[in-house]
């Protein structure tokens, strides 16, 4: 039996580029999508929020001179276009999917309105939040936090490209020591910089776990819903 009823997983947006400097990479793409797809058909309940930076990345040169607010707009807009992508490929795999988003465009995706999002979700439709809050300044990692605990998950699932949270950054420093467990005040506290603060002091205060986990190994995506030790827990 899986150990998750219902999960938000977060996936980045650098993460559906693949080996590319940005856009989407098809290959990606779809292989994510086939490890979400088998998290499905085991009846877990899964939301998604997808980042925007690989989109972003490529028009990041136009918006150095915006303000912060058009620039985090771009964003929102760019989370749709991966949203749409990754709906595409988990239809493909027989997944019926929803994609939602804060920021309204009727033609595209339905707006996101919480009670339809959990009846998709019973239903056994995988949800795609998309459009981050809608609100510039808050990150897609707080947009994630945000939906889960509407949605009333189990569990935010963040997957990196790392297996876990170290007390300093792995790929800098051989010493790192990476954490089985580690709470909510000890990654704040210590700036560990695995999800933006606002978001980790979200959960923090209403009691949400968080996994964060190597999304580059082959099945981790699986194995982190059926509460497998793929990673870090912060709670």
């Amino acid at each position: 039996m899986p150990h998750y009823r219902r999960l938000l997983l977060k996936i980045s947006g650098e993460a559906l580029a693949g080996p590319l400097s940005f856009g989407l990479d098809p290959d990606r793409v779809i292989s994510l999508a086939a490890e979400v797809a088998d998290v499905a058909r085991e009846r877990i309940e899964v939301g998604l929020v997808l980042g925007g930076g690989n989109i972003f990345r490529g028009v990041a040169a136009a918006a150095h001179d915006m303000d912060r607010v058009t620039g985090d707009q771009m964003g929102m807009l760019a989370t749709v276009i991966n949203a749409l992508a990754f709906q595409a490929a988990l239809e493909q795999q027989g997944i019926p999917t929803r994609v939602m988003t804060a920021i309204q465009m009727h033609q595209v995706a339905e707006p996101y309105i919480r009670r339809r999002a959990i009846r998709h979700l019973e239903k056994g439709r995988a949800v795609i939040f998309a459009g981050g809050t809608s609100n510039p300044y808050f990150s897609t990692d707080t947009a994630a936090t945000l939906r889960g605990l509407e949605i009333h998950a189990d569990i935010i699932a963040k997957a990196t490209s790392v297996d876990g949270v170290y007390d300093k950054d792995p790929k800098k420093h051989a010493d790192a020591k990476k954490y089985v467990e580690v709470s909510y005040t000890e990654v704040l506290s210590k700036a560990l910089g695995v999800m933006d603060a606002s978001a980790v002091a979200m959960c923090r205060d209403n009691r949400m776990p968080i996994m964060v986990f190597d999304l580059n190994v082959a099945g981790n995506i699986m194995r982190m819903a059926r509460g497998e030790a793929v990673g870090t827990i912060i709670r």
